[in-house]
């Protein structure tokens, strides 16, 4: 069986990140998204298992020791970390697997899977990324001038990714996202093993 590829993808607060992946998970078959472990509180209409699992500090400090995560990192005031079990099992299914993740667990995915392919989604300009932060209404003015401060610390970090994509047509950044999926299916070396059969059938 072929084994999946995994995506890192990375974006600023903001930056539409979410909506892509959702979009394009909806899209795009034998694709899934790693659920992350988070301390953080749940937000409205998120459940767990499906947006994050949520836990404790304890928790989480917990699973630090057993070693059990492929990334984690301290974003904010809360903790969050990937499971490397869930994402290696996928992998060995042959799904193509999406972290949505900083750029610091990126870092340490890239280290341990340096197979990994990584994108990151940029915002077209600073005033639309503020602007798409206060329209979320989930943050005080306090927490987004933190989340504006430590943007550019994260995209500071573009030059670490395989490919940059610019958020500001929400269809185009998405025709280019499923582009970079579709186009590392097709090639050479995992075409070879897909279509092995019809290979063998014309070269014979």
């Amino acid at each position: 069986m072929i084994s999946g590829k995994l995506y890192i993808i990375s974006a600023p607060s903001g930056a539409g990140k979410t909506s892509l992946v959702k979009r394009l998970v909806a899209e795009v078959d034998d694709l899934s998204v790693s659920v992350s472990h988070t301390t953080r509180a749940m937000r409205s209409g998120e459940q767990d298992g499906v947006d994050y699992f949520f836990v404790s500090v304890d928790e989480f400090k917990a699973m630090i020791e057993r070693q059990a995560f492929l990334e984690h990192a301290q974003v904010f005031d809360n903790f969050y970390g990937t499971a490397q079990q869930t994402v290696e099992d996928n992998l060995a299914q042959g799904l193509d697997v999406i972290l949505e993740i900083d750029w610091q667990g990126a870092q340490q995915v890239r280290r341990m899977l340096p197979d990994s392919l990584s994108i990151f989604i940029l915002p077209p300009s600073i005033s639309v990324l503020s602007q798409r932060l206060q329209n979320r209404g989930q943050d005080n003015t306090e927490v987004i001038a933190r989340r504006m401060r430590d943007a550019v610390t994260e995209m500071s970090h573009y030059p670490e990714f395989d490919y940059l994509i610019v958020n500001d047509d929400f269809a185009l950044a998405f025709s280019q996202l499923k582009s970079i999926i579709i186009a590392n299916r097709l090639l050479q070396s995992q075409q070879q093993q897909t279509l092995a059969p019809l290979l063998q059938d014309l070269l014979n």
